[in-house]
């Protein structure tokens, strides 16, 4: 099957420089600011971006080494299938994560609550829309951690 050619439109910034130890999700990346660099050559389709509260910010996970198809996830001590989970040991080494817009200047970004490698390359930005996103009888799954279970999770070596 062909690779598909996505093209990188930023570079994102944190002050994680080291996959060991980072926060697992944003929930447990609350406060931690960061900036997203948008090229130049896209800088004006961050038109209006400021006028939201959060974005959703899809990245490729560059330092994942391999590809899992079952993986034991942080959250859980039973393997589960990669599309039931938040791995990175995907086929497509697509991440997302929603974080807070504290600002636009030209073309960069100030966030907030990000649990991302720095220099992670951006692949594309979305507004997180409530009347679009939020689905409140959703469903978690196997994930049976509170908030707070997730919010102190830190990752270790087993997706490096």
């Amino acid at each position: 099957m062909p690779r598909i050619e996505i093209e990188q439109i930023g570079v994102i910034r944190s002050p994680f420089k080291e996959l060991a130890g980072m926060p697992i999700q944003p929930v447990g990346a609350a406060g931690i600011e960061g900036m997203v660099e948008i090229f130049p050559e896209f800088a004006k389709g961050l038109k209006d971006i400021n006028l939201f509260s959060h974005i959703y910010l899809i990245y490729q996970l560059h330092k994942a080494a391999k590809t899992e198809l079952e993986v034991v996830p942080f959250m859980d001590t039973e393997s589960h299938g990669i599309f039931a989970t938040r791995s990175p040991l995907r086929p497509s080494r697509i991440g997302i994560s929603i974080v807070r817009l504290l600002g636009v200047e030209d073309n960069i970004l100030r966030v907030s609550d990000i649990d991302i490698l720095d220099g992670t390359p951006l692949l594309d930005i979305k507004p997180y829309i409530i009347n679009f996103d939020h689905r409140p009888d959703a469903s978690s799954g196997w994930m049976k951690g509170s908030g707070q279970d997730v919010a102190a999770k830190r990752s270790d070596s087993r997706f490096l």
